[in-house]
């Protein structure tokens, strides 16, 4: 019998977090920690489609959907299997009466990929990427409670965004200190997802601390909804901290649920 899988929320960085001396090496000891997955079930900022869609079955190239960056950054390549079966899966647990829509073109973009390649550098788990249909902090969740039963066939699945994200407020060094509105907020997340308080989670954009400057727009927060969904679903709200601090002066916390 398959252990069950636990689910992650990590804020991904950008291209240029492989060359931060310390933030590859944190995804790195963190999935050293965790059990090994049979696939991987991605939910990434950086892809909001409707209705919901999950990535190429087939194959398709890495999405380099970023701008400006050195030409290095855009040679990076990751050639995990695909992952049919999953999105198989995901169709019956979503929607039994409709198969669930795959975009054949559609590789994995950066808030998949750059993580994946600190996190499981071997490429050889099937990784799927699902679609954000909605940013409704509650309609997520129940995507996310409908996904818990693929933990029990050794689906990892991760909501990859950010804890704070406001463009306008990065720094010019990778080690400078946040805003201080970007640390309330995150200091409020880190006190909230370590209590497993769902209900104040799903309802940020009224209870949290400079909701509107960390998320001027919600979509790097988003994934945490659906990945409390499936967490919940087991009573596994409460989040442990895996990865604290900050980079450009960004939240990267990320949590560990079950």
């Amino acid at each position: 019998m398959t252990d069950r899988m636990p689910v992650l929320f990590l804020s991904h960085g950008a291209p240029p977090l492989a060359d931060d001396p310390h933030w590859p090496g944190q995804l790195s000891a963190w999935a050293r920690s965790l059990p090994r997955p049979e696939s991987i079930l991605m939910i990434s900022a950086h892809w909001e489609q409707a209705p919901i869609t999950v990535s190429t079955t087939v194959g398709a190239p890495l999405v380099y959907d970023f701008w400006g960056f050195p030409e290095k950054y855009y040679q990076v390549t990751y050639d995990a299997p695909v992952a049919p079966k999953l999105a198989e899966d995901i169709g019956w647990l979503v929607d039994p009466r409709t198969p669930v829509r795959v975009n054949q073109e559609r590789g994995l973009d950066h808030g998949a990929y750059v993580p994946l390649v600190e996190m499981y550098p071997e490429a050889d788990i099937p990784v799927l990427q699902l679609s954000l249909p909605t940013l409704n902090p509650r309609d997520l969740f129940a995507i996310g409670e409908k996904l818990a039963p693929l933990r029990d066939e050794g689906v990892l699945i991760v909501g990859s965004g950010f804890t704070t994200h406001n463009l306008r407020a990065m720094r010019q060094t990778a080690d400078a200190e946040p805003y201080p509105q970007l640390a309330a907020f995150d200091a409020w997340a880190a006190d909230v997802v370590t209590r497993g308080d769902v209900d104040s989670v799903l309802d940020f954009a009224k209870k949290a601390p400079e909701a509107r400057v960390a998320h001027p727009r919600t979509e790097h927060w988003a994934p945490i909804h659906a990945v409390l969904g499936a967490a919940s679903r087991t009573g596994d709200e409460k989040g442990a901290t895996a990865i604290e601090g900050s980079w450009i002066g960004l939240s990267k916390r990320s949590w560990t649920f079950g």
